[in-house]
C-alpha cells in the first residue's frame, strides 16, 4: 500500500478521506468564489479535509457551441487566490504542457484528464511542474495498465502522484464502474480516488451535450468507499439544473452534507 501523500494542510491515504469538491468548470468569477466558500463551511462543519476543484477550460466538450470555460492564466490564477484565501488546496485539469507551466505557478494538484491520461509529453510536463499529480485513469484502460503511466512519471522525476477511476466505456454513450478496480490499483502500490460524477456520464448521450445519471452518483461513491479508495471526486453545483457544463451528472450543494457523512461513516467502518 502506498504511503500518505500529504497535500497542503491535507492527506490523500491517511485517517480520513480526502474529498475533491467542487463545479465542472468556472462559469463566472462571481459563481466559484461563492460555490468554493459554500463548500470550505460545509466541510468544516462536517470536519472532513477537501480539496477545491474546477475546470479553466472544457477542452473536450462534445459540441464545438459548448461553454469553455475562462481560459488557463485568468482560470489558475483565481483558483490559487481562493486556495490562498480559504486556506485549502486547489486542483484543476490541464491539457498540454503550456497549461502545465502556467498552472504550477499556482495549482496544487495538476490533473490529467483521462483522454489524455497516455500523452507521454502532458505527463511529463506535469511530472516536471514539482506538483502533485493526479491522472484519470482513461475510459479505455485495464486497471493494470495505470503502472504503464506511474513509470512514466517516476521516470521524469515525480512520485508525488494518484489515479482516479472514472468509470470504463461499456457500449455506446455509456460507462461502467468495475469495483474491482479500486481494488486492484491499490495492491498495486498506487493511491486511488473514485469520481463519483463522471463516472454516471453518458457520454454524448444528449446529441450535441453528454448526459448522465446524476442520481446514481452517491449510489456510486458509497460502494467506492465501502471497496476501500483514498479519496472521493465529486462535481457539485448550486443548481445543476442550470449548470454550464455536466449538469446532468453534478450533486446538488444541498444534498453535499449528508453523502459527506454517510462516506465518512463508511470510510471508518472499512479503513
Amino acid at each position: 500500500m502506498a504511503p500518505a501523500l500529504a497535500i497542503g494542510g491535507c492527506q490523500l491515504g491517511g485517517a480520513q478521506p480526502l474529498f475533491i469538491l467542487g463545479p465542472c468548470v468556472i462559469e463566472s468569477e462571481d459563481f466559484v468564489w461563492r460555490m468554493a466558500r459554500a463548500l470550505k463551511a460545509m466541510c468544516v462543519e462536517a470536519g472532513v479535509q477537501f480539496v477545491f476543484k474546477a475546470s479553466y477550460d472544457k477542452a473536450n466538450r462534445t459540441s464545438g457551441k459548448s461553454f469553455r470555460g475562462i481560459g488557463a492564466r485568468a482560470g489558475c490564477r483565481l483558483l490559487g487566490e481562493i486556495g490562498r484565501e480559504l486556506g485549502v488546496p486547489v486542483t484543476t485539469d490541464v491539457h498540454s504542457p503550456e497549461d502545465c507551466a502556467v498552472a504550477a505557478e499556482w495549482i496544487d494538484i495538476l490533473q490529467i484528464p483521462a483522454f489524455l491520461c497516455r500523452q507521454t509529453d502532458l505527463i511529463q510536463a506535469a511530472a516536471e511542474s514539482g506538483r502533485v499529480v493526479n491522472v484519470k485513469k482513461g475510459q479505455f484502460l485495464a486497471p493494470w495498465d495505470v503502472r504503464n503511466i506511474a513509470e512514466k512519471l517516476v521516470a521524469f522525476g515525480n512520485d508525488r502522484f494518484f489515479f482516479t477511476e472514472r468509470g470504463t466505456t461499456f457500449g455506446y454513450n455509456n460507462l461502467v464502474v468495475d469495483m474491482r478496480s479500486l481494488y486492484w490499483i491499490r495492491e498495486a502500490g498506487y493511491r486511488i480516488v473514485f469520481d463519483a460524477t463522471h463516472s454516471v456520464q453518458r457520454p454524448g448521450g444528449a446529441g450535441d451535450t453528454t448526459g448522465g445519471d446524476g442520481v446514481l452518483a452517491p449510489v456510486l461513491a458509497r460502494a467506492a468507499v465501502a471497496a476501500g479508495c483514498d479519496g472521493v471526486f465529486i462535481e457539485t453545483h448550486e443548481d445543476p439544473s442550470k449548470a454550464l457544463s455536466d449538469g446532468p451528472n453534478q450533486i446538488p450543494l444541498s444534498q453535499l452534507p449528508a453523502l459527506l457523512k454517510q462516506l465518512t461513516q463508511i470510510h471508518a467502518l472499512v479503513s
